[in-house]
């Protein structure tokens, strides 16, 4: 009874409908296998005594009953006593083999399921503090394996996006953190001078107010990952080249050169965001180059796409090192801070390209600097406005 009820009330319901689906084959075909065999040992009765006994003419009177025809009636009631038996017993058959099918689907069916039980209980044993433990299901290349090897795949996703978090956490933290020591010391020094004059306070207050600055920016890069990392809430036409002539007339070069290519590009975005990759693109460009160097910014159509390209000389990066500086909190020299910039330039760079589905190319120039290439899907309807 209580297995019964375990059948009954199991959360595996995958396996109920299958162990139902398997009895429910058998049951069908095992009735129209009876059936079939019935019908022609029926027939096959009928057309036997149909020959043996013949049939009597219209209007023939019936003879009385020979002993040999008296025979002949036992033998046909005998055996229409056997056929019924052998229906009822068919029958009894017929169901204790459907019984016994659902059983044998049941635990065929279990046998089956296994492999997904065992995928289960390992997915919920699977936590932050243990996720890099992976399924690693054996046996044959099927669906199950197949499903088995994708969840892999995606725990390994996770593993390695955990990861990243939590080393983005720690560099935060530590570009926060030396500041506000900074900060402390300045506060401390000014309370136990007992003879600070208001020219000391004053500096004292400047110091203050640029490590203030210093964190607002980074704050305000921290945010601006944050939401390009999101995705976009909405997207409008942006077009390429009056973006990038507003921030090369806003960047002061300095002995730079800076040489902009504008072409109109209509591309498809945040116009907040794609500013910010421009203007990000720009700054590093003028922040990692050498005296009297250049910038070239340009923009235009290529091959279906909305391109901004930013150009510089520099020192010299090596190639295996473009992917890292990609990242947050990565620099070329990691001794140097470069005047409040964090190396939170090019990976914001980054999130936002990923958040427009743009390409994004990064390479280093043999002679030195860095080519940066962010291809934009255009803006829907730039066809037609050519054409117009």
């Amino acid at each position: 009874m209580l297995a019964s009820l375990r059948f009954i009330t199991s959360p595996r319901t995958v396996r109920l409908r299958l162990t139902l689906l398997y009895g429910a084959l058998f049951a069908v075909s095992g009735a129209v296998l009876l059936t079939i065999t019935f019908l022609l040992v029926w027939n096959s009765r009928r057309n036997a005594a149909s020959l043996r006994y013949g049939t009597l003419e219209p209007g023939r009177p019936i003879p009385p009953l020979s002993v040999a025809e008296q025979a002949r009636e036992y033998v046909q009631r005998q055996n229409e006593a056997l056929i019924q038996d052998l229906l009822i017993q068919s029958l009894i058959a017929f169901a204790i083999m459907t019984i016994i099918s659902f059983a044998i689907g049941w635990l065929i069916s279990g046998r089956v399921l296994r492999p997904l039980r065992t995928m289960n209980d390992t997915i919920r044993r699977i936590s932050a503090r243990n996720i890099h433990e992976r399924l690693a299901l054996q046996g044959p290349h099927d669906e199950l394996r197949n499903l088995a090897d994708t969840v892999d795949g995606l725990l390994g996703r996770l593993h390695a996006a955990l990861d990243a978090h939590k080393h983005f956490v720690a560099n935060a933290a530590h570009e926060l953190r030396t500041p506000l020591t900074v900060e402390h010391a300045l506060l401390e020094e000014a309370l136990l001078d007992t003879g600070a004059d208001a020219d000391s306070l004053r500096s004292t207050m400047g110091r203050l107010l640029s490590i203030s600055e210093q964190q607002g920016r980074l704050l305000e890069s921290l945010l601006t990952l944050a939401e390009s990392e999101g995705g976009l809430a909405h997207r409008q036409p942006v077009d390429l080249a009056a973006v990038a002539d507003r921030v090369v007339r806003a960047t002061a070069a300095g002995d730079l050169r800076l040489l902009p290519a504008l072409s109109p590009a209509l591309a498809s975005g945040d116009p907040a965001l794609i500013e910010r990759l421009v203007a990000n693109l720009v700054d590093n460009a003028v922040r990692y180059n050498v005296p009297g160097g250049r910038v070239e910014v340009a923009t235009g159509i290529t091959d279906g796409w909305a391109v901004v390209s930013v150009l510089n000389t520099g020192p010299v990066i090596p190639p295996d090192q473009v992917e890292r500086l990609l990242q947050p909190f990565q620099r070329l020299d990691r001794t140097v801070r470069g005047n409040g910039h964090h190396g939170l330039g090019l990976s914001i760079v980054r999130a936002i390209a990923a958040a427009h589905d743009a390409l994004l190319s990064a390479l280093a120039r043999p002679d030195g600097g860095l080519s940066v290439r962010v291809s934009f899907p255009l803006a829907t309807g730039l066809a037609a406005r050519n054409g117009a």
